[in-house]
């Protein structure tokens, strides 16, 4: 019996194991490092030690966890005990031309990715959140629900993307540029370049300001 564990037995757990299609001779449990319930939704609940000492022919896992930081350490984890991940893709998540996608990308349903895109590890894209043509992302984003990339544009490593925020469209050799760490605030409009570790809000975006 194959094993697939989804790291997170949260509201962002659940959803994803809920959109998993399920595979014949495979047991999908959540892994939880928190104090848990035996199962949940129908699923076992497991400890990380439960997970990997768990009789098993294989195991992978799914990271289902929003935090791209978490996600980092998560996958060290992983890596560290030769467990694998499995990609999580919604069957109503669009994936069109040209698209590589790096380990462990969870799509979410409705999601969209189009043509001619480089995605690095553990990208996350929620419920209709899209990436465009020609746009190159970083390891461990967070594209929140309804989140909007548009074409030409470059998201660093641990950028997170806000519900229903809109990047706008870049140029061919001048993209829009999303720095490493940065954070665009739910429904904001970007559109210009952003710094790395900066908080932007509002339309058009700009740095929050500290109170």
């Amino acid at each position: 019996m194959k094993l697939v564990g989804i790291y997170g037995a949260s509201g962002h757990g659940r959803e994803v194991m809920a959109m998993l299609p399920k595979v014949a001779d495979t047991d999908y449990v959540f892994i939880d490092d928190n104090e848990q319930a035996e199962t949940v939704n129908n699923h076992r609940c497991l400890s990380w030690e439960e997970f990997v000492n768990a009789p098993a022919s294989s195991r992978q896992a799914v990271l289902a966890i929003g935090d791209g930081k978490v996600r980092e350490r998560l996958s060290r984890k992983c890596e560290d005990a030769d467990i694998g991940f499995l990609p999580a893709h919604a069957e109503s998540a669009v994936i069109l031309d040209d698209v590589k996608l790096g380990e462990g990308a969870v799509l979410c349903p409705f999601s969209m990715v189009t043509c001619n895109v480089t995605i690095g590890r553990q990208f996350h894209a929620n419920y209709y959140a899209q990436v465009s043509h020609d746009c190159v992302i970083g390891d461990f984003v967070t594209l929140a629900p309804g989140a909007r990339c548009n074409g030409n544009v470059v998201i660093e490593d641990h950028a997170y993307i806000g519900s229903d925020a809109v990047l706008r469209q870049g140029r061919p050799g001048e993209p829009l540029v999303i720095g490493k760490g940065a954070t665009v605030g739910m429904g904001a409009v970007v559109t210009r370049n952003v710094p790395a570790g900066i908080t932007v809000v509002g339309n058009p975006a700009r740095p929050l300001e500290k109170y």
